[in-house]
């Protein structure tokens, strides 16, 4: 039996599918039903320890950790600590308690902040949010239960960058929309390159992990080769099939003095913006990383433009069938 927590979402669900398809029996334990698989459902949060716990059924082989609170926009700011890291604690607690002996947390690339190009795994730890932050803190809490239980457990950590792929609607999708749809606006010169992970090939690795050895593991997941904005925005053009229109351009600047504007904006109404300094600044970085995931000996199921060609796709060009859809950052 493999728990997934999380399992609701949009890397779980794509996970689970993989389980399906394997023939390996799971269990979700979400705070929102899974709409893909109710019947493998059980409604749980990691905030509350008892019902955790009653959640994960004995024989549980391994536990797949996914759920988090990883917006930007998080209200109160007290729920990254509450879910993430308490919730960490709660899950090991609840993992002792039911024998399991391989956890697969994914944690994130956040946990390094703005790092230089092409940070590996032995990279620094400095978050510039709370989502890297309480990500780098549950890392610890994982490694705790891990020690308790040296020559028997294994854990692996997976930081996956910016992750993307069909029926998400997050910060690659609306990027994606925007370019599709001719309402783009360039900040920045474009020449700054973004790590990007296909939820096909992050739910592959996932699985793989399923058979790490005993010991602490940590692996970056990103799909290679990176792409520059300017690229990408030339791959959306050629898969839809459209001639590169002008694509205007703002100086870093000045859509940073906008971000700022919102942010006052947001202070003063209480309400929440899709434009924010943070957004900006993220946008315009170069967030390139390095992966240990290949020297592994894993192989992803299709490249990176692949998946990008698939996305385009079955948002743009298909008529697509009815199923749920992911909102995330």
């Amino acid at each position: 039996m493999i728990v997934v927590t999380g399992g609701a979402g949009f890397v779980g669900t794509r996970f689970c599918q993989r389980l399906v398809a394997a023939g390996l029996p799971f269990r979700i334990i979400d705070k929102v039903p899974s709409a893909t698989f109710p019947d493998a459902f059980t409604l749980a949060d990691v905030r509350d320890p008892a019902a955790l716990r009653a959640a994960i059924p004995p024989g549980t082989k391994a536990i797949v950790h996914l759920a988090a609170e990883h917006r930007d926009d998080v209200s109160p700011r007290s729920l990254y600590d509450d879910v993430n890291v308490q919730g960490a604690r709660n899950l090991c607690a609840a993992a002792e308690h039911a024998g399991v002996e391989t956890i697969i947390f994914t944690s994130s690339v956040a946990c390094y902040g703005f790092a230089k190009s092409e940070t590996d795994e032995s990279g620094a730890i400095r978050p510039f949010n709370d989502y890297g932050r309480t990500k780098a803190e549950a890392e610890v809490v994982f490694r705790e239960w891990q020690q308790r239980g040296p020559q028997s457990r294994a854990l692996m950590i997976v930081r996956p960058t910016v992750i993307f792929g069909e029926r998400n609607r997050g910060n690659v999708y609306n990027l994606l929309n925007q370019i599709a749809r001719g309402r783009f606006l360039m900040v920045g010169d474009g020449g700054n390159y973004k790590s990007m992970a296909y939820v096909e090939n992050v739910a592959a690795f996932l699985e793989f992990c399923l058979a790490s050895e005993v010991g602490v593991r940590v692996v970056n997941y990103v799909d290679k080769p990176d792409m520059s904005m300017n690229e990408l925005v030339g791959l959306v053009y050629s898969t839809l099939d459209r001639k590169p229109g002008f694509v205007q351009r703002l100086p870093y600047v000045v859509g940073y003095l906008i971000g700022a504007s919102f942010d006052c904006l947001a202070a003063v109404t209480g309400r929440k913006f899709p434009i924010s300094r943070i957004r900006v600044k993220k946008f315009c970085a170069t967030t390139r990383f390095a992966s240990a995931a290949a020297a592994s000996g894993f192989t992803p199921p299709c490249s990176l433009h692949e998946g990008l060609q698939r996305t385009l796709a079955f948002e743009f060009l298909a008529e697509r069938a009815d199923g749920p859809v992911f909102y995330s950052e």
